[in-house]
């Protein structure tokens, strides 16, 4: 693993959660995207060499909205970055890790993504990513 690439966190709304964190950061976000296959807007900070990652549900389905509701608005996972998405699922899966994905899908940020099961992680949601070269 290259660095800790972002951090994700769950919100509730999306507009209100933008005014709050660029006056925590004392900037505004750079970018709001929808993820349609998880059923997300998404918005994010730079924050020295790390990104903050809001998630906002957009259908009452998703794994946000369902984290939402059980656990309450809050750190939702840490992303870490990697230089090859399919080699790093490879090896931890064979070091006894549970991969959420079986190949890495298209996430927000032009980044390819796969996760693994917090009971692999002592609870936490990793998620990897790979930036998407062209």
């Amino acid at each position: 693993m290259l660095k800790v690439e972002h951090i994700g966190i769950a919100v509730k709304d999306l507009t209100q959660a933008n005014d709050l964190f660029a006056k925590l950061f004392g900037k505004p976000h750079y970018k709001v995207e929808e993820v349609v296959s998880e059923g997300v807007n998404t918005s994010f900070f730079q924050v020295g060499e790390t990104k903050i990652e809001l998630l906002e549900a957009t259908q009452s389905e998703s794994a946000i909205a369902k984290f939402i509701e059980k656990r309450g608005e809050g750190i939702h996972h840490i992303a870490y970055e990697v230089a090859d998405i399919v080699a790093e699922m490879a090896r931890l899966k064979s070091e006894g890790f549970t991969i959420l994905n079986e190949t890495p899908k298209r996430g927000a940020d032009n980044k390819l993504v796969c996760f693994l099961h917090p009971k692999s992680t002592q609870g936490v949601l990793v998620e990897l990513c790979q930036e998407i070269r062209d």
